[in-house]
């Protein structure tokens, strides 16, 4: 699976999950701040990227996933 690839799923992701539109969510946007994203909705996220992409999120990376882009970053070197 390639970077565009990947983005895109996450950012549809991201979106089901904070019940936003597509269109809304932005590789520079800020989860918690942007999207008022509680430390529920992380583990919510997470937990699905780690059933899409088939990937491990360990507990303490969750507080360096700020951006969308660092989720995408994250997900990529593990894959």
């Amino acid at each position: 699976m390639n970077r565009e690839a990947i983005e895109s799923k996450l950012v549809e992701i991201i979106a089901e999950q904070l019940g936003l539109e597509v269109e809304e969510v932005s590789l520079d946007a800020n989860i918690r701040d942007d999207f008022d994203a509680d430390s529920l909705d992380m583990v919510d996220i997470v937990m699905s990227c780690e059933d899409e992409f088939s990937v491990e999120f360990p507990e303490d990376s969750m507080d360096n996933l700020v951006y969308v882009k660092d989720v995408v970053d994250f997900i990529e070197k593990n894959m």
